[in-house]
């Protein structure tokens, strides 16, 4: 689908579908979705430039993700979509950028395109030229970024909270089991969610490193200090990631501790109760045989000294444990 954004007299006009080339020309961003042979095709004979195909943007080498034709200025990078639905992923987009037009090339929908563009209809200013559109579009793309890595942080931050008070608690057994597997998921989530967002924001950093160098081709003289700021957003975002990923790792390894800790006293209960009953068991497998002559087996007593005996060489093991302090 191919949607064309025209700013004329201050005023914002948005169609979809357009073919005819003297309006592609007037677009000042021109958005393909899944793009079909027709639009490319449509959108390369208005504008004399090639747009990268599919496979092409699929490629992880820096020389086919950032350069340069002609006037034209064409750069890819992974961005992370789908944190919201849970069918999270990456895709490849690509910005073809030119001093008289703006092209977006992607096959997914991070939610950061359609509020850009529902901030375009409010303030059509924003696409005063192609530059600063791109601009803004990767400023909303790190604004998301933040809201999701701020929103995966206070999800861990809930979650080992619940798992770590229920673990200083005495609560139901299953409480505890729910709280840690809570605890679990989330963390996997959170390693996801800031590995994907890592890769777009270090996407990102060779863009704006690939624009810094080559500003001269299709950046405004007056934009060009946006990059700056934008540079040091992504670079608190970068060292967020990281703080997050090493907050994830060491709370898994508390979690998986404490995981540890529970399996451990479980064995440890049933190692002194399986202790606890050996020696009535050999008492109880004793007298079980079928001999003759076993003198207590005429005792009046025989049968209560049998279940006594039981009893005290059970009891023996555990007082004898508690007493070293291993219960």
């Amino acid at each position: 689908m191919l949607t064309t954004y025209t700013v004329t007299g201050g005023a914002l006009s948005v169609r979809e579908g357009e073919r005819d080339p003297a309006a592609l020309r007037e677009a000042v961003w021109l958005d393909l979705l899944m793009p079909s042979p027709e639009e490319e095709r449509a959108v390369q004979a208005a504008l004399g430039l090639e747009i990268p195909t599919r496979e092409e943007m699929q490629e992880i080498e820096s020389s086919s993700r950032l350069y340069r034709e002609g006037d034209a200025l064409v750069t890819t990078a992974n961005f992370l979509y789908g944190a919201d639905s849970g069918e999270m992923g990456s895709t490849p987009i690509s910005f073809v950028l030119t001093q008289h037009n703006l092209v977006t090339v992607r096959y997914a929908t991070p939610k950061a395109f359609p509020v850009f563009a529902a901030r375009c209809q409010r303030a059509p200013a924003l696409l005063a030229a192609p530059d600063a559109t791109m601009f803004h579009i990767i400023e909303q793309i790190v604004d998301r970024l933040a809201d999701i890595l701020e929103k995966v942080g206070a999800d861990m931050d809930r979650a080992s909270q619940g798992a770590f008070r229920t673990a200083r608690g005495r609560r139901a057994v299953t409480l505890r089991e729910r709280d840690l597997k809570e605890a679990l998921l989330t963390l996997g989530q959170v390693g996801e969610v800031t590995t994907r967002a890592s890769e777009t924001l270090l996407g990102l950093s060779r863009i704006l490193t690939f624009l810094t160098a080559e500003k001269a081709v299709a950046i405004r003289k007056e934009n060009q200090g946006a990059i700056k700021t934008i540079v040091r957003d992504v670079r608190s975002l970068v060292d967020h990631a990281n703080f997050l990923n090493s907050k994830a790792t060491f709370l898994l390894d508390a979690v998986l501790g404490m995981i540890n800790v529970e399996q451990n006293a479980i064995i440890k209960t049933f190692t002194v109760v399986s202790v606890a009953l050996m020696p009535p068991t050999l008492i109880a497998s004793i007298y079980g045989m079928n001999f003759a002559h076993m003198p207590e087996l005429s005792w009046p007593v025989g049968y209560p000294l049998a279940l006594g005996l039981m009893v005290l060489t059970a009891v023996g093991p555990v007082w004898y444990f508690k007493r070293r302090g291993w219960l």
